[in-house]
């Protein structure tokens, strides 16, 4: 693996950065408080080309490569401060556009991925239902193929993005007798009549991306919008989750980043007893903890979407940086507002929302003991 990125990639990723200074900062205490999703910035991030970034130029996107991603999204949460919204655009790319890309006939492409990319449209997956979570294909919900069109019928549970969404691939059984053969994939549009978005959920963090439930009763979807075939829908699911787990955390990357700084910076200044607190072993070592975590969830980042952009398998690969990440990101968030001691306890210091966002990367995407259970299977455990 070559460490030396190309001068245009650094060019990228300082432009991101930049632009995230001054762009998606803003007002982020007051909207996380509001649990209020920033329509002006998912489209400035559009007008960018965040959002096109894993999607081939002819459908509107600019067909990064998955190791560019990356680095993309690292200088994106790095200059971010609104964990909600890069986790909704995380959720929108990964499990949106995605299996459009790699399973959506030419139709579907051009229907939706333009205007996926360019703001103009929102997409969300609807796989978890109320009464699973981590067994995700233990599903209820009902796609029954009549004519030209499929009655579609269940619920599904928190959704990301889906108060704000247009539009849902949803994953459903054609039937249950058939286990994982009869499950499928559907597009479906907002604006089908028997879909029914419901309130958004109140969270402990990631305050700024919208969540609910989305419900289901006797919606018609033509035929047409069938993603690949009956019976590929865990092809498209896992596809989607190897994708996720690669890349979703790579803006954690950034916080952890800017997170080190920041703690840096403060332990330099900040005098106690006479001298710097840094000075102090305690403090000291808590920071360079912070930093071996870093520099761990960068390489297991890089290293998996080097193998992602080169076309070899990452299913291990991604469990195991999105179990790593999640972990350091949460561990080295709390380190952060210890250093800070009361300030960081304070709303205003953005530290305590840190905290909060971070819980979060343990669950969603497939929870810290499902990942383990993954690699533990892929080791013949």
């Amino acid at each position: 693996m070559d460490f030396e990125w190309a001068e245009e990639q650094e060019a990228f990723y300082e432009s991101v950065v930049s632009f995230a200074r001054a762009n998606l900062n803003t007002d982020v205490i007051a909207r996380d408080q509001r649990h209020e999703f920033s329509a002006t910035a998912w489209n400035a991030c559009a007008r960018f080309g965040i959002q096109g970034l894993p999607v081939p130029a002819e459908w509107g996107g600019s067909d990064a490569d998955a190791l560019t991603i990356a680095h993309a999204m690292e200088a994106l949460g790095y200059g971010c401060t609104d964990n909600g919204l890069l986790f909704s655009l995380g959720a929108q790319m990964w499990s949106a556009e995605i299996p459009l890309v790699r399973f959506g006939s030419d139709t579907q492409k051009r229907r939706y991925l333009p205007g996926l990319c360019d703001g103009s449209l929102i997409g969300v997956q609807c796989m978890t239902e109320p009464a699973t979570g981590s067994d995700a294909f233990a599903m209820t919900t009902v796609a029954k193929l009549d004519g030209d069109r499929f009655v579609l019928s269940g619920a599904k549970t928190f959704i990301t993005n889906a108060p704000v969404a247009d539009m849902f691939i949803v994953f459903a059984t054609t039937d249950r007798a058939k286990g994982l053969g009869g499950l499928c994939a559907l597009v479906v549009d907002r604006t089908s009549s028997g879909v029914e978005v419901g309130e958004p959920f109140h969270k402990m963090g990631l305050r700024t991306s919208p969540m609910s439930e989305v419900r289901f009763d006797d919606c018609d979807v033509p035929a047409r919008n069938l993603l690949g075939s009956i019976g590929s829908g865990m092809a498209i699911f896992n596809t989607s989750m190897d994708w996720e787990r690669t890349l979703i955390l790579a803006t954690a990357v950034g916080s952890m980043q800017r997170q080190l700084e920041r703690t840096i910076a403060y332990a330099k200044e900040r005098t106690q007893f006479g001298q710097a607190i840094g000075k102090y072993q305690a403090v000291a070592h808590r920071i360079v903890d912070m930093r071996v975590r870093l520099d761990a969830a960068r390489l297991l980042l890089y290293q998996t979407a080097w193998k992602k952009s080169r076309g070899k398998s990452t299913s291990t690969e991604a469990s195991i940086a999105k179990l790593f990440i999640s972990e350091a990101y949460l561990h080295s968030s709390l380190d952060a507002l210890q250093v800070h001691g009361g300030y960081g306890y304070m709303e205003e210091t953005e530290l305590e929302r840190e905290v909060r966002d971070a819980v979060g990367s343990r669950i969603y995407s497939g929870t810290s003991d499902i990942q383990r259970n993954i690699v533990a299977g892929r080791i013949g455990l």
